[in-house]
């Protein structure tokens, strides 16, 4: 994959202040995903971050309101920076085949970090997204963030598989429950592998996890959009 500097830009209504801005919401950020893998989300705390960057808590509360809207913060700079790794990686490429092939190896690889951006890890990013990243929107304030705005970034990442699926198959029926499942497929399969091997393929000691994980989610694809046409509901419940 390519590299490349870029600026990953944040939806205002996920912080009161943007971190982006100053030193101390630098390492608010670097150090909100450094104990986020340690901890997990459940025993991160501000108190916990605030001793990690010699800083108060009513510092943090500066930039966020809470920890579940600092945790979503997160998730939409991961979603962002895939949008802008498969954006420039495919800019070029005009076989929406192989424009699919490479969004796909995207949403799995982790590997291809902003070494522009110092203060986020991508690396430690996904390993909190494929273990803890569902937390993000599988939450009782759903309706609210998303009437906000905080999960724009991770429409747009779906919308743009949902739209090279559709340019390979126009007539496939569910592009964007397609494009949705394979992103949460991708990482509920690495968390499987890892922690809960009977509920996977994938095999932990057998190699690179991310390179099954690809092929996995590339046989999915090509067997759904590729292969006969479905039948209606209708026509598969009276059969």
């Amino acid at each position: 994959m390519k590299t490349f500097a870029v600026q990953i830009k944040i939806n205002p209504n996920l912080h009161l202040r943007d971190p982006q801005s100053t030193e101390l919401g630098r390492r608010i950020i670097e150090y909100s995903v450094k104990l986020i893998d340690e901890y997990g989300l459940e025993g991160f705390t501000f108190k916990k971050l605030s001793k990690a960057i010699d800083s108060n808590e009513p510092s943090i509360y500066r930039y966020f309101e809470n920890k579940h809207q600092l945790f979503v913060y997160l998730l939409n700079w991961y979603w962002e920076w895939l949008i802008i790794r498969i954006d420039i990686n495919t800019l070029n490429v005009q076989n929406p085949l192989e424009r699919l092939k490479i969004a796909l190896n995207i949403i799995v690889d982790s590997a291809n970090r902003n070494t522009e951006i110092e203060f986020v890890d991508e690396d430690i990013l996904h390993k909190i997204v494929v273990r803890e990243g569902a937390k993000g929107y599988h939450h009782k304030g759903v309706d609210e963030y998303n009437q906000e705005g905080f999960y724009l970034a991770y429409k747009q990442l779906c919308e743009s598989i949902a739209d090279i699926l559709l340019e390979i198959n126009p007539e496939f029926p569910y592009p964007r429950a397609l494009a949705s499942t394979l992103i949460e497929s991708a990482n509920n399969n690495l968390y499987f592998a890892r922690h809960l091997p009977r509920l996977t393929d994938l095999n932990a000691k057998d190699g690179d996890l991310s390179e099954q994980v690809k092929e996995m989610i590339i046989f999915f694809t090509m067997g759904l959009i590729q292969g006969t046409p479905l039948k209606s509901n209708k026509e598969v419940i009276n059969n």
